[in-house]
């Protein structure tokens, strides 16, 4: 059975989108799905919340070279290091730099990083808008039907499924950055569907807005590409264009007293009602997955990961596992020891709220088949 590819995205950053896309993982992880995730953001967020600094740099380094050139830094590799270099974790730009500079593909892909059990990472690279620069440039030769072209475009997904193939994925999250750019409408393009998360705030209604105004550009592109190619040309792609599978409402803040059906303070109810109709007005139904007509009735796993979670994901960035393994975590400092061990159930709570939205969020994508 082929992998489901998912990504998370909105137009707006400052979402919680790292927090939720690696809480998430790890729960379907806790749920019995063997996950990947790539981090495909430039920034690289996600990478820097699941690894320390120092086993970043350690992958990073012995990559420099063939970032630079990979033609040349392969051919001047003695054989036996570079089978050794690509026996370890490499990032996502290294995986994908023979595509970027027209030289032929890895025989053997690089294993991914293990964060847990069922749960691993291609690390991201700050370098990955060099690989963004060239699928924009060479966009064009798609409807020409350039092999070249081609296989730029449609990289990453192939790159997943050969990972899927060899250990076993299930599920493929693709993490992203805000921007509405060459490397993210590939990227949104590419995935089986989607997840907005949303502040409840103004800018995330007008990050919909954008989003669908984009969605509808980009499919129009793809219609076009699949018009002049032919089937032997097209088997890369997706056969269907992604799909909306819902939105979560993330770090809300929760009101103290009499609270609404959200629990949600006033000004951030107003907007959280907002964004159902505004995904109705400006994404196209038939993008929007049916999830038995309740997609957008609620927020994925209705309220059980909206609400702030203060400085808890600081905790779990610093220590690198999710929230509710934080107290338990045996390099906890002393200065954060107390604070952690006053809020331990609190903690350990986020572990339910959490397979809540990972059990509603496999529900939705196993409408992708129907």
């Amino acid at each position: 059975m082929q992998p489901r590819i998912v990504t998370i995205f909105n137009n707006k950053g400052g979402v919680g989108k790292t927090t939720l896309t690696y809480h998430l993982a790890h729960a379907l992880g806790e749920l019995g799905k063997k996950v990947l995730l790539i981090d495909l953001d430039p920034q690289c967020n996600l990478t820097i919340f699941s690894l320390p600094m120092e086993e970043i740099h350690d992958i990073w380094r012995p990559e420099d070279n063939f970032i630079e050139d990979f033609p040349a830094a392969r051919s001047q590799a003695n054989p036996a290091y570079f089978d050794h270099l690509i026996g370890s974790p490499r990032s996502i730009h290294f995986d994908l730099k023979p595509t970027e500079d027209g030289t032929a593909e890895l025989d053997e892909l690089p294993p991914a990083v293990r964060l847990r059990n069922n749960v691993h990472l291609i690390p991201g690279r700050l370098t990955l808008h060099l690989f963004e620069a060239k699928i924009g440039e060479r966009w064009s030769g798609i409807y020409q039907g350039d092999p070249l072209a081609i296989r730029t475009a449609t990289r990453v997904r192939s790159i997943a499924y050969e990972y899927a193939r060899r250990d076993g994925y299930e599920i493929i999250i693709f993490d992203t950055s805000p921007s509405l750019g060459a490397l993210n409408r590939n990227l949104l393009s590419l995935a089986d569907g989607f997840i907005i998360p949303c502040a409840p705030d103004l800018f995330s209604v007008y990050g919909i807005r954008n989003i669908g105004n984009a969605l509808s550009a980009w499919r129009r592109q793809f219609e076009s590409i699949f018009h002049f190619l032919s089937d032997s040309k097209r088997e890369n792609f997706p056969k269907k264009f992604v799909k909306l599978l819902g939105y979560t409402i993330y770090n809300a803040r929760r009101y103290g007293g009499e609270g609404n059906y959200l629990d949600l303070a006033r000004a951030h109810e107003n907007y959280a009602r907002q964004i159902p109709s505004t995904i109705r007005e400006f994404i196209l139904s038939d993008t929007i997955l049916d999830n038995d007509g309740r997609a957008l009735d609620h927020s994925i796993g209705e309220n059980s990961v909206i609400h702030s979670h203060n400085t808890f994901p600081s905790m779990s960035q610093k220590y690198h596992c999710p929230m509710w393994l934080v107290p338990d975590n045996p390099h906890l400092e002393p200065g954060d020891k107390a604070s952690i061990g006053g809020n331990r159930q609190k903690y350990v709570d986020t572990k339910r709220a959490y397979h809540a939205f990972a059990r509603d969020f496999l529900h939705r994508v196993g409408m992708l088949d129907v």
